[in-house]
Order: C-alpha cells, then structure tokens, then sequence
C-alpha cells in the first residue's frame, strides 16, 4: 500500500498493551462512549422505554474481541450468540467501548453482570436491536512507545490536508495473508482449491506444529490421518478436516464447516485488494480530489463520508464531496475501466460474486470513500517516558492502523 504523505514518520512501538490503544464508538447521534463514562438512553438521545424485547447496552472491554465477549454474556443468560448484536467490531487488543443489543434479557440484569475485563456501562431497553453499521465513527487514544525517533507529525498531517487514503487494512486479509487466494477460488467455483488452501498454504504460518501438519497433509491428501496429528488449536480447520474424512470430494460443505463470518471474509477480500490496488493508482497519478470522471458522496453533519449520498460529480455540491470507489459485487454497475481490466485479469466478472455453489455468501457490492477525513487530531510527546501519544476520530469502516501508518513507522519486533 502506497502512503499519501511523505513526511518524516516517527518511530516506535505500537500496540504493547490495551491501554495503549483505545477505541471510543461514535453513536448515529455524534455522542462519543467515552471510556468508563456511565451513560443511559436519554444521554444518546434514544428515549427512554419501559420496556422491550432488547436490551441496549454500552459495552466496554479490555483485551476481548467483540463477538467473543457478547458470546460470554450471551451464555450468561442462556442465549445464542445470534440473540446478540453490535454496530462494528473492535479491536481485540485495546481498551474499547461500544454499542450493542441483547434479545430477551432485562437491562438491570445486564448492569449487573460480572466478567473478567468487560463492563456495562449503561443499558436499557429497546424495540429492536442494533444494527451492523449503526455508528458515525471511532475516535482513537494511541500511545506510540519506545520511541527511536519523533518525525514530524505537524508537517504530515499539514501535507495530508484533512484526509489519508481509506485502504482496509492487513486484518482483512488474514494473518497468514491467504484469503485473498481463498476468496478468488471461491468466486472462481474452485471449491477444492479453496478449502485446501485454507488448510494446507504454510506462508506466513508462524507456528511451527501447525506448519509441519499443514506440509503434511499437503502430501498425502489422508484427511482421517490428519485428524491425528493436526494441532487441536486449529478448531476450524479440524471441523473442515473431520467432514472432508467422511466426505472427501465435497469441499463446498466443508467450508459450510467454518463460519459464515469467516467464510464471507475470504469474498470480501477479493473486494478489498481490488479497492486497495485501484487506490494505489489513484495515489500514483495524484488525483485525491474528485473529478468529473468521478462518483463521488457528500459529508454527513458530523463531516463523515455519507454513502448514502453517491452521486456523479459535477462540482456544483455546496458540501465538501469525496470520490468514492466500487466494493465490487453482483450488483454493482459503474464499474470503472480499472475495475473492469483487474477482473479481467483474475478470471472473474461481478456474477462471479453469487458464489454459485455457495449461495449464501453471494456479496451485492457496495461503495467506499477513496479518501477518509480525520477529525480531533491531537498528540504530545512525553518526554520522560519517550512516547508519543496521539488521539483522532475516524469514520466507521476506516482502519486506525492505515491512518497510523501515514505518522509512524513502527518499529520491528
């Protein structure tokens, strides 16, 4: 990924605890969960019922990521983790507060729980729960330690101009950086590819058992031998592994095996890499401003890219307007001449993305602002503990890490 700025980054440590990383939620309303801060329905702005079949709850976590941390209280009160909803993801690694939704339990029983780093900071009831991108933003608390030098973040953030480019970020990709392979054997209705390169690419695999078995079963296809020596850490692997050793030519339900989440994520990386490469080529050709060729959004009240707003450029919109590109799937129809060309190049078109075969996790495509604004940026050094500490709201769906990137070089483990 191309950075935007070519200013002097500082150098340091970035994410050595979860108190050096704090992940406050923007609700719909522009109020900001402040960490620790107690808040009711009428404090967000959303009335005050006296009863429901939800309960709304501000959730705030320590070192959990988010759908494991509503499956513990779901379990709490005897539910599935599907009784439970949020408006995005948190990171695992940080101090984090957002909004969520529990069908079928009592808001005093929620404030009342107890587990280990998370809390309840506020809840009540509500008609219906909260939904999947039901949030403005974040605004980020970051502590950049150990620093090896201090850069110059007046002088990027100056050149940046209120934006920096809106790439998603390594997390889409996996950590052992397969899923685009995956995602592009899926849409290719290459299922057999797909699955055994879930279970057998050894790139990036930093564990050296599960590096070993994964070799191992790339040589002898034997998925029952498999069972035996395959690391039993690697849960999701194993339930593929187990299925395909009864049913060894049916990889579409085998990856039926893993979850919906993690198997939409291979499709949606797909997506991903091809925003990232066409906005490498929107840097490349220095062309952050919209132009006529361009569709572009208009900025919400709180200064966010609206998505809702697409229209096509013209330059006569009063409110500040941001190019957007396609997150390509069957619906989408302005497809831009790059797009068109890096289908062409991978094999696949836009009715590739009903994953036929695997119907359920067809991908209608949808856009993304080429360029996200920042809001709030403030930062200190301090000098006495040689860290850098820098907080700045961005809106949903933009990574802290890419924006990050434009300021710090993080040092190597």
């Amino acid at each position: 990924m191309l950075r935007l700025s070519k200013g002097d980054r500082a150098q340091g440590r970035i994410k050595g605890s979860a108190e050096d990383f704090v992940v406050e939620e923007i609700t719909t309303n522009g109020v900001v969960l402040e960490v620790d801060k107690k808040y009711t329905a009428v404090d967000l702005k959303l009335g005050d019922k006296q009863e429901g079949k939800f309960s709304i709850f501000v959730m705030q976590k320590r070192n959990w990521n988010t759908s494991q941390a509503l499956k513990v209280i779901a379990r709490l009160f005897r539910r599935g983790v599907k009784s439970t909803a949020f408006a995005g993801t948190k990171d695992r690694t940080s101090i984090s507060t957002q909004l969520c939704s529990l069908f079928g339990a009592k808001p005093e029983e929620l404030q009342n729980t107890h587990i280990k780093d998370i809390s309840i900071n506020g809840a009540w009831y509500g008609s219906e729960k909260i939904k999947m991108g039901e949030l403005l933003g974040n605004r980020f608390t970051v502590t950049v330690r150990d620093l090896a030098s201090l850069g110059n973040v007046s002088s990027i953030v100056s050149e940046l101009g209120g934006v920096f480019p809106n790439y998603y970020g390594e997390q889409r990709f996996g950590y052992r950086k397969t899923n685009f392979d995956i995602g592009l054997y899926m849409l290719k209705g290459d299922f057999k590819g797909a699955a055994l390169n879930f279970l057998t690419e050894t790139q990036n695999e930093t564990m050296d058992d599960a590096r070993e078995a994964r070799k191992r079963l790339s040589e002898e296809l034997d998925f029952r031998a498999a069972l035996d020596y395959f690391p039993r850490y690697l849960k999701y692997e194993r339930s593929m592994i187990e299925y395909l050793s009864k049913y060894p030519t049916n990889y579409a339900n085998a990856i039926r095996k893993l979850p919906r989440s993690i198997s939409l994520m291979f499709i949606h990386s797909v997506e991903a890499q091809i925003f990232n490469w066409e906005l490498d080529e929107r840097i490349k050709e220095g062309s952050v401003a919209p132009n006529t060729s361009d569709f572009v959004c208009c900025e919400n009240a709180y200064g966010f890219p609206d998505i809702s707003t697409i229209e096509s450029f013209d330059g006569s919109t009063e409110k500040r307007a941001f190019p957007i590109g396609n997150i390509i799937g069957q619906d989408t129809k302005n497809i831009t001449d790059f797009e068109r060309n890096k289908l062409e190049e991978l094999g696949i078109t836009t009715e590739s993305f009903r994953v036929k075969g695997l119907d359920e996790l067809h991908s209608t495509g949808t856009s993304r602002a080429l360029f996200a604004p920042f809001k709030d940026i403030d930062y200190a050094h301090e000098e006495d503990e040689n860290l850098l500490k820098i907080s700045f709201s961005l809106p949903a769906g933009s990574y802290a890490t890419v924006f990050l990137d434009e300021l710090v070089a993080q040092n190597a483990e």
